[in-house]
């Protein structure tokens, strides 16, 4: 992903500033504000920008996103999904593990989902605003039909009916939780609107008092998510939303699970991919994302025939002419030009808050980017690609926030490169482990299967 010739927005918000610094100091990818690093990602807008738009119009697509550690997976989701909730999607991001979240038990996946959507308005989980506006919805229509206060209930049950008569042909309970979500909430009890809520989201073990009082039994099951997405999709459409984008990051997981649920976790990817683009759910973008290892390999996509054939994709030519409308699109990662473009972007955006923004831009000049880039790259075994994280952490950490606090610090004089290995994820304690000479057990060596 290159990322020289920055066109961040000339006047950035305080806030937005903060929220991208903080999450660099600790080495994470910024929840938002990420238009203001996105620089020369401008090959991918329009294709992605036409399909958010057709999403929008009540269509839905399927985008698998490929590229290595480090390449910038996780950010450019988080991009695209804030390129989405500026035309009102509704979002949700869910790691898939085989622990936490196994892609083969739907039901999980649903939960997770209702866990962590967010609105451009509410933080996760969004799901209670989300049916509150639509019942909203619900009675603004009715009394613009010219219902009356005493037959605003009945108006109401009609149009539910109705908007998710479809949804009742697969997922009849979706429905029948909602009833009872509204008719706790019409007798006072809070309690059980909050259980049976629980329940609509996927939630296991609610209150069987809470079931019995809403009409629905026993516990969501993988065949019946699918039927509840549906309706959360019409939920979501119908509260003013034009649509929902879904991302499964790290999908690359499924290579190191038994191979009884890696068969089943890619089936149900599978099926996912075909009711996407059967039409089924109208108002979906969903994106997963992996390693190239786990497209091609034999431990992954190929395992699945039917699955690799709809993902087939052909990145034999150069990357310059990849198709950004293709059902996979493959992420370059980062080169030394592209690093050193992207620190010297993030020392720009700090300094303009800094106490002595001139100070900082003079201090941490391009050369010393350049000279940071390099040691980091250089302290996990010259891979650059592998480096991004790291690098932006020791930037903004260790010296952009030295020079602003501290004004006789010089990082050439005054600050070495370190990297523990307590700071490090598994790839990166590996290939730190090569140049340092460290001994690696069997154990330590990620192999790409």
């Amino acid at each position: 992903m290159s990322t020289t010739g920055s066109k961040r927005p000339a006047q950035v918000s305080a806030a937005r500033r903060r929220t991208v610094i903080d999450a660099l100091r600790r080495g994470a990818v910024p929840e938002s504000g990420l238009d203001l690093l996105a620089t020369g990602l401008d090959r991918f807008e329009a294709a992605l920008d036409a399909e958010l738009d057709a999403v929008a119009s009540g269509g839905s697509v399927f985008k698998a996103v490929r590229g290595e550690y480090g390449s910038g997976k996780t950010f450019f989701t988080r991009w695209l999904g804030e390129r989405a909730k500026r035309r009102n999607f509704a979002m949700a991001e869910i790691q898939i593990s085989e622990n936490e979240t196994p892609l083969h038990k739907l039901e999980t996946v649903y939960r997770r989902l209702t866990e962590r959507l967010t609105t451009s308005s509410f933080p996760p989980s969004a799901l209670r605003p989300v049916v509150d506006a639509w019942f909203y919805a619900l009675e603004e229509d009715a009394l613009a039909s010219g219902a009356t206060e005493e037959e605003l209930p009945g108006e109401v049950e009609k149009l539910l009916v109705a908007r998710l008569a479809e949804v009742s042909r697969h997922a009849p309970s979706f429905a029948t939780a909602l009833r009872g979500y509204r008719a706790a909430l019409a007798n006072g009890d809070e309690a059980t609107a909050a259980a049976v809520l629980a329940w609509l989201g996927g939630q296991p073990h609610v209150a069987a008092s809470a079931r019995r009082a809403a009409g629905v039994r026993g516990d969501l099951d993988h065949f019946g998510a699918l039927g509840f997405l549906q309706g959360l999709l019409t939920v979501l459409r119908d509260s003013g939303h034009t649509g929902l984008f879904v991302v499964l990051d790290e999908v690359e997981t499924l290579q190191r699970v038994r191979s009884d649920a890696r068969d089943k976790a890619l089936n149900a990817l599978r099926q996912l991919i075909d009711e996407v683009h059967s039409g089924r759910f109208p108002g979906l973008y969903l994106v997963i994302t992996g390693t190239p290892a786990f497209y091609d390999g034999q431990q992954g996509v190929r395992r699945l025939a039917p699955l690799a054939q709809r993902l087939a994709t052909d990145f034999t030519t150069d990357p310059r002419f990849d198709n950004p409308r293709a059902v996979q699109i493959r992420l370059p990662g980062f080169t030394e030009e592209s690093l050193v473009g992207l620190g010297v972007t993030i020392r720009d955006l700090y300094a303009d808050a800094a106490t002595s923004p001139e100070r900082v831009r003079t201090v941490v000049d391009d050369a010393y980017v350049a000279d940071l880039a390099r040691a980091v790259g250089g302290a996990l075994g010259g891979k650059v690609g592998v480096a991004p994280r790291l690098f932006l952490k020791k930037l903004v950490g260790d010296v952009l926030d030295r020079v602003d606090q501290f004004d006789d610090f010089d990082p050439r004089q005054h600050y070495k490169l370190t990297v523990a290995s307590s700071e490090l994820t598994d790839v990166e304690r590996n290939l730190s482990a090569t140049v340092t000479g460290g001994s690696v057990s069997a154990d330590d060596i990620d192999l790409e299967l």
